[in-house]
């Protein structure tokens, strides 16, 4: 059996029994929820079968105009809601649509609600089948890098509202997520950028291994070769990706605890800059990536990220090609982005908290001991001169 060097990563610590030939088993709570990393696009026929579903039972397949050609090799006899691309369909009118079309079709709460796509897609989907008819059968189909890496694994729903990120959702985890190799070859480079973002943001959070593993894909990145054969340079990153995050979210699966917290690495800042700039004007991965760099100046400004690390990750960073400058040159207005940051959902008794880099991980930090005016130099850039 293949094994890791020393030091072990973290996923690797938790867990020593993990190469399973691309199939990851996880319990959420009380949920039992199973990855299926493979090369090719899974059948309608596996999806039912290995979710318990009865071929008679009535099924909806979601997708977005970006993901419809892979849902028609899934099924091309199935009811099926497509809904417009892009982060401005994440809302409630979108959720509307496809409980309406899954009322219309029959769909009971022995019935399957299948999501074909990316984050936005995934999210809905699983909102919808979340909350219909208190709950009802929830498989995904992943289909982009950042989806497979984060937003498809752990159960997190929900949909955007009053221009903040994922105000309303629910935690309900689908019992089958699939994630496809081949169709990562049709991704655009923004696609791909965006979900190397969560993938520096998992090394950070699991090992010097990691790290130096999404170090060795920057020319693959950038000449275009992790899209010609994602399957060669992919899996593993994706895999200890899914198991980086799928271990933690096991230990806290509600995230009432600091654990799965250490997933919003970047994700303060980020979801701020995402709402400050206007919903779908950037990627979540590049939000994200511009939030790692302020989490580790915060990181440093309080005494906890080593200068070394913090050069490290922003290096990392930079060398992807992401904005690293602060401010973002898409930030117009510092009060925009502080009201958006206030607005951020992840509030425990009104306070936020903001989870920075240490020497190994990460730890999570109360605005208590920040203030306003170090949060406003960091996001003006004050601390870079």
């Amino acid at each position: 059996m293949k094994r890791p060097p020393s030091p072990y990563p973290f996923w690797y610590r938790k867990i020593p029994e993990i190469y399973t030939n691309g199939n990851y088993s996880f319990t959420f709570g009380q949920t039992p929820s199973q990855v299926h990393i493979e090369e090719q696009i899974p059948s309608l026929e596996t999806i039912l079968k290995e979710s318990n579903t009865s071929s008679a039972a009535a099924v909806l397949l979601v997708c977005d105009t970006h993901t419809e050609y892979i849902t028609k090799k899934i099924s091309r006899n199935r009811p099926t809601c497509v809904l417009e691309s892009g982060e401005t369909q994440k809302n409630w009118g979108s959720v509307e649509r496809i409980i309406t079309e899954a009322r219309e079709v029959g769909l009971g709460r022995d019935g399957l609600f299948i999501g074909i796509g990316g984050g936005v897609i995934t999210d809905l989907t699983s909102f919808a089948a979340s909350v219909y008819m208190r709950g009802a059968g929830l498989c995904l189909v992943s289909t982009t890098l950042l989806g497979m890496t984060d937003a498809a694994v752990g159960g997190k729903t929900g949909f955007d509202l009053l221009g903040i990120k994922n105000l309303v959702g629910t935690f309900s985890p689908a019992s089958h997520i699939y994630m496809s190799l081949e169709v990562l070859k049709t991704l655009p480079s923004r696609e791909w950028k965006s979900g190397m973002a969560e993938l520096i943001k998992t090394a950070v959070l699991d090992s010097a291994e990691t790290l130096d593993l999404v170090k060795s894909k920057k020319m693959p990145f950038l000449d275009g070769a992790l899209a010609r054969e994602p399957g060669l340079h992919m899996k593993e990153l994706i895999e200890r990706a899914v198991l980086v995050k799928g271990r933690m979210v096991e230990t806290d699966p509600r995230e009432t605890g600091t654990e799965r917290a250490l997933l919003n690495l970047g994700h303060s800042f980020g979801h701020a800059l995402e709402s400050a700039a206007g919903l779908g004007t950037l990627s979540h991965g590049e939000a994200v990536a511009w939030g790692m760099i302020r989490a580790c100046e915060l990181g440093q400004a309080l005494g906890i990220t080593p200068p070394a690390r913090a050069r490290e990750i922003t290096k990392i960073i930079a060398a992807y090609g992401y904005e690293t400058a602060a401010p973002h040159s898409l930030l117009k207005d510092i009060r925009t982005f502080i009201k958006a940051l206030e607005g951020d959902k992840k509030k425990k008794a009104g306070k936020l908290s903001f989870v920075v880099p240490d020497a190994e991980r990460a730890v999570l930090v109360s605005a208590d001991i920040i203030g306003l005016r170090l949060l406003e130099q960091i996001i003006n850039g004050d601390l870079q001169q």
